[in-house]
């Protein structure tokens, strides 16, 4: 059984000032013409459907455009909230829309929804487990709140409402970070390892298609998986080649993956070099100057209006950077402890200080530590 593995679609976007609306309607469309050639069994997509809680109404037709797409192709598909979406608004009608062989994992209620298909080798159960925070499993399972203290513990007990068969194979769709899995700048982080989810609690699932983390890349295993993001979303994804993860079940025990490469409307791409460079014909005539760009210039002398300038070749820049010397020397000076390693309080604390020019009284301090330990229990 062949399945289209996606997560992360984000529709509704904007990197700065730039819709990425128009780019995602291209990419989902490459996706469909890919599955023609392809023909899945099924689409396993996993969270983080739309970059808003509240989606505007051309995100939620974007999104409509695939399903109906997927829909006339007769292509099943299989799908959870992330963390930037609504359970309550992803959910609605998901009623009806299983009868057209569109699947979401209902509001968490204790339970997780399966969905049973069949093959030549027999059953292929897929488990779609939706973006969960721990108080909200504590909320629904009031006689076990004292053992849900963090993510793993607040997972292990929704894991533990799934009965596998060992005989069938068993696909889990879910939306967290497991331990190990290396992030990028586009994702929401947590501070230090709060969020983690350790990779022995997925033991006896045959494929994990996971959402999350915008990286393609297995964890551990190798049908431990991330699928990354279809569109780039930030510069530290510059490098990456996106793809459809294709998952195909064989008998229990056989899985093989592989992927299908994704060419978008317009690439995510560094530039570096003198403004001179950047500037001659010869250096941009060979490559798609509409583009999303991050430009960085290494003049010792900045560029006066050199955004404006460089917008009349590249239309679609998006940061423009020195390196030189005077910055080399101010990101000594600036340089700090990474983000994970620091407190919410020390961060917010950092914050107050660059927001007002004074560091925080005593009484804001404890206040603020107090409103910290409200929000995580």
């Amino acid at each position: 059984m062949k399945f289209f593995h996606l997560s992360d679609l984000h529709i509704g976007k904007r990197i700065h000032e730039f819709s990425m609306l128009e780019d995602q309607r291209y990419i989902l469309n490459e996706i469909l013409q890919l599955a023609d050639k392809e023909r899945p069994d099924g689409v396993l997509l996993a969270g983080d459907i739309y970059d808003k809680a509240i989606p505007t109404a051309e995100a939620v037709q974007v999104f409509d455009g695939f399903l109906q797409g997927l829909v006339k192709r007769r292509i099943p598909v299989f799908l959870i909230n992330g963390n930037h979406d609504s359970a309550e608004r992803l959910t609605f009608g998901a009623g009806w829309m299983d009868q057209s062989g569109i699947y979401i994992a209902p509001l968490y209620d204790g339970t997780v929804k399966c969905v049973r298909l069949k093959d030549a080798y027999g059953t292929v159960c897929i488990h779609l487990l939706p973006f969960l925070r721990p108080a909200l499993v504590r909320h629904v399972q009031e006689e076990r709140a004292e053992e849900i203290v963090d993510y793993p513990s607040a997972l292990t007990v929704a894991l533990s409402g799934i009965k596998l068969n060992p005989e069938e194979r068993n696909i889990l769709i879910a939306h967290q970070f497991v331990t190990g899995a290396s992030r990028c700048d586009s994702e929401e982080l947590q501070v230090g390892t709060i969020d983690q989810i350790p990779l022995s609690l997925f033991d006896t699932f045959d494929y994990v298609a996971l959402g999350h983390i915008h990286s393609p890349q297995k964890v551990g295993r190798e049908t431990v998986r991330y699928c990354g993001s279809p569109l780039k979303y930030s510069f530290s994804e510059a490098e990456q080649q996106k793809s459809v993860t294709v998952v195909e079940l064989e008998e229990k025990g056989r899985t093989v993956i592989r992927t299908l490469l994704l060419q978008p409307q317009h690439d995510l791409r560094k530039v570096k070099g003198t403004y001179l460079e950047v500037t001659a014909r010869s250096f941009y005539e060979s490559s798609n100057c509409e583009d999303y760009l991050q430009i960085t210039l290494t003049d010792e002398e900045d560029v006066v209006d050199g955004l404006a300038k460089l917008r009349t070749i590249y239309p679609n820049l998006i940061r423009l950077e020195y390196d030189n010397r005077r910055t080399r020397e101010n990101g000594e000076i600036a340089a700090s402890d990474p983000v994970q390693q620091k407190t919410e309080l020390e961060l917010f604390q950092e914050f107050y200080e660059m927001q007002n020019n004074q560091p925080m009284s005593g009484q804001q301090h404890a206040y603020v530590r107090k409103l910290i330990q409200e929000l995580k229990e």
